[in-house]
């Protein structure tokens, strides 16, 4: 405990000498977000320096190895880190599929060889990669995926579709799950697979939602080129690399609440002011407190299981159960969100709504429930794995 109380104050004053103020306000559109890239435009200064500065301390990845541009951190002392920087209000210097989603499963199934070229890159927010999993026929019955990926001796030719890849019009590379073989059982013969976007016979096709605006897009391959070196894991056996990045997909989604920085009363008294310092909406009073009590209990529960993980468990059908909850508990904050800002809420296009920032992220939050593997299917697991139904 001495060595992290040291820690906590070493991290404590690093942060106040190197984050920007502009770093430590709310975030108020997509543009304060950092996914990083090729082609990603900073919002301002302040947002470069704070990426580039955390980058070159480790601490955008502060658990991954120093020699793949991580701090070596272990999970206590990230969790340190975390709290440091939630103490101040400061930013994440880099949002990332690369961090979340792909980092985790090269560092389980990469050579070393591809851990050194793709890892560090991503840590320093220099390449930004997008997700190639459901197809228009293979959505939660991902294993019923048809892209096909033919042997032609010293690389590998893709044909094929994906469909909601999340920012594939915005990212550089793809991690994309593709068949090898067709001749066995449909979880046999899917191998998983590294791409640049940039590659000919590569299009990416925004789709818009309800919301007025996505971050889906369809994305088509016309014998586009793969060199074998990018074969991650062993052929034929890309499932069991999937299943493990599903796994840190669905506690990416079902982490998704922590988003939200402003604590859901502050925001209502904002919006509809105190009465003897309390709202006087006593139901919506009752349900900000039930939320935030919810909040409060199943962040406790994520970072176990996510501390469970780091420490060799798996979560198995525990990342079914996480995604569950995490998003079932973003949409009711958004339901509150809406009732709490009343009128206002409902705005769509105006500067004092930032161009209707909550109503198009209340509309947005319904996808949750869909992507990562829908709820229904979450719920079967849990129902089969977990609680050991009769006839689940």
């Amino acid at each position: 405990m001495s060595d992290l109380k040291a820690f906590a104050m070493e991290c404590r004053e690093w942060l106040e000498a190197n984050c920007p103020e502009e770093m430590r306000m709310p975030i108020t559109s997509d543009k304060d977000i950092c996914w990083g890239g090729r082609n990603w435009e900073f919002s301002s200064a302040a947002q470069k320096t704070w990426m580039e500065t955390m980058a070159a301390k480790g601490w955008t990845v502060p658990t991954w190895p120093k020699e793949y541009g991580g701090a070596g951190m272990s999970r206590a002392e990230e969790n340190v880190l975390k709290k440091e920087m939630k103490r101040i209000n400061a930013r994440s210097p880099l949002d990332s599929f690369g961090i979340w989603m792909l980092g985790p499963a090269l560092l389980k199934f990469g050579t070393e060889a591809q851990k050194l070229e793709h890892l560090p890159p991503v840590a320093r927010g220099e390449i930004r990669w997008c997700q190639g999993y459901s197809e228009p026929s293979a959505g939660s019955d991902l294993a019923s995926l048809a892209t096909k990926c033919e042997d032609m001796g010293d690389h590998f030719i893709v044909n094929g579709q994906k469909v909601w890849t999340s920012y594939a019009d915005q990212s550089d590379w793809i991690f994309c799950l593709v068949r090898t073989d067709n001749t066995g059982k449909k979880h046999h013969g899917i191998s998983f697979v590294l791409f640049d976007m940039a590659t000919p016979g590569v299009e990416a096709r925004p789709i818009k939602l309800i919301s007025g605006r996505s971050p889906f897009c369809e994305t088509f391959f016309e014998d586009v080129r793969v060199e074998k070196h990018n074969l991650v894991g062993t052929r034929e056996k890309g499932w069991d690399v999937a299943k493990y990045l599903l796994t840190h997909e669905r506690e990416m989604i079902g982490g998704q609440h922590e988003a939200i920085s402003r604590p859901l009363h502050e925001l209502a008294a904002t919006s509809l002011g105190l009465e003897n310092d309390k709202l006087s909406d006593t139901m919506l009073r009752a349900k900000i407190a039930e939320t935030e009590i919810d909040e409060w209990a199943f962040g406790l529960t994520l970072h176990r299981k996510l501390a469970e993980a780091k420490a060799g468990a798996s979560l198995g059908a525990d990342s079914s159960m996480l995604k569950y909850y995490g998003t079932e508990l973003n949409k009711r904050k958004y339901e509150l969100m809406m009732d709490a800002t009343g009128h206002d809420g409902l705005e769509w296009e105006s500067d004092r709504s930032n161009d209707g920032k909550l109503a198009r992220g209340w509309l947005r939050t319904k996808g949750n429930s869909i992507e990562g593997g829908t709820s229904e299917v979450q719920l079967n697991i849990i129902s089969k794995h977990i609680l050991q139904l009769p006839g689940a």
